[in-house]
């Protein structure tokens, strides 16, 4: 996209991740081959950001996210376009019709799987005709989980020459806090599906973001509060998995069923070891119950919001990102018996501190690392982006990607 102005335009640069994003960004790419620009609705909020961290010379774009002819000329001058726009169901549509129709590039960080099976139906055939690459879930949801798993399944073939028909995934520590978009984003999840039926049926469907001629009819196993011998742990639900597993089972689509065709995914959090690890996994699987249940009844879900959780436009310090982190392991066996395990951490909150960074650099990979012929389409960080984002993410973003012996 030789006549576009900007590599990458951060569209969304005055919301909380937004901010974060834009300093990364100005920390990453100033004085390089990358040339962007940040986007909003507010210039004057705009113009506070770019004083408060001081961007000399990077440009500024109004848009409205309900505005089509302003996302359209803001697309005019960006080959990628990042989006920290959310939530996405409410706020996203308009945007990912722009970029479709007009051959630009796009990724985000959502985590809502109902709007990106809308957005397929909706825009993949316009996407493929333009030559528009659309990438979600490009942070914590769902970068770690989908590019741990190709590690794994890379060394595998490497190894075994076959790939492991099962992995399970576990968060073995996690340190972070949560914004309020992204309670905004679950809050209007719960608030949709509690009224509609047919959605509640799609969010239990584990392939519902794989593409419609998929060959997968094995049943996905549903993580309750257990233990788990091979891990030597307690594990419970964890909140993520409803997204990144279908990111997972959608990667292993595109890909011509790399995994297998009988390929199991599933994903826990590990709260340790004994009763103390015991407690804490009840604690765990009771408290996203309650959190969920709360969210689906009126008078309650508005208490929380007024009360309890955090609003939009609030979220962890400074501090609490550079302090966070994760810590991930995958856990996989081919079909001959062969175990294999890996590890992928992250050295920020993995919400905001490294999201923005998987953020970031999946838009720097998607602009400047994917081969001109790649046709358009809805992809998946893994399949379209692969081993070039890792190598990315592991030198620039601070996250590590490991083999261990069992």
């Amino acid at each position: 996209m030789a006549d576009k102005t900007y590599d990458i335009i951060v569209y969304g640069a005055t919301s909380f991740v937004g901010q974060i994003v834009t300093r990364y960004m100005h920390e990453q790419f100033a004085g390089s081959d990358i040339s962007w620009a940040i986007a909003g609705r507010s210039p004057d909020k705009l113009q506070q950001v770019s004083d408060e961290i001081g961007l000399p010379g990077v440009a500024m774009i109004t848009a409205d996210a309900k505005d089509k002819a302003a996302l359209e000329a803001m697309c005019a001058q960006g080959s990628t376009i990042i989006s920290t726009v959310g939530p996405y169901a409410l706020y996203g549509d308009l945007l990912v019709e722009a970029c479709a129709e007009s051959g630009t590039h796009y990724c985000d960080l959502t985590g809502e799987p109902h709007w990106i099976r809308k957005m397929q139906d909706r825009y993949e055939a316009t996407a493929k005709e333009s030559g528009a690459r659309i990438v979600h879930c490009c942070g914590f949801d769902s970068i770690p989980s989908d590019l741990g798993v190709l590690f794994l399944q890379n060394h595998a073939q490497q190894t075994h020459g076959e790939a492991c028909d099962r992995i399970a995934m576990r968060v073995a520590k996690a340190k972070g806090g949560a914004s309020g978009g992204t309670v905004a984003s679950m809050t209007n999840l719960v608030k949709e599906a509690s009224s509609n039926p047919e959605l509640r049926r799609q969010l239990k469907n584990p392939y519902s973001l794989c593409p419609p001629d998929h060959d997968f009819s094995v049943r996905q196993r549903s993580v309750g509060m257990e233990y788990d011998e091979r891990f030597g742990s307690w594990i419970a639900p964890f909140i993520m998995a409803a997204i990144n597993t279908r990111i997972v089972h959608r990667s292993n689509a595109l890909s011509g069923n790399a995994y297998g065709t009988r390929f199991r995914y599933e994903e826990a959090m590990a709260t340790g070891k004994g009763g103390k690890g015991k407690r804490r996994a009840r604690l765990t699987k009771w408290g996203l119950g309650a959190l969920t249940a709360g969210l689906a009844i009126p008078p309650v879900r508005w208490l929380m919001e007024s009360f309890i959780l955090p609003k939009p436009g609030e979220g962890p310090s400074e501090k609490e990102q550079r302090e966070g982190h994760f810590n991930l392991v995958f856990l996989g066996m081919t079909p001959s018996g062969e175990k294999l395990r890996c590890r992928v951490t992250g050295d920020r909150d993995p919400g905001y501190g490294s999201t923005a960074k998987m953020l970031s650099q999946a838009a720097a990979c998607l602009a400047k690392d994917v081969p001109a012929d790649t046709p358009g389409g809805f992809w998946t960080p893994a399949t379209l982006l692969g081993d070039r984002l890792i190598e990315r993410l592991q030198d620039h973003a601070g996250l590590t990607f490991g083999m261990e012996r069992e």
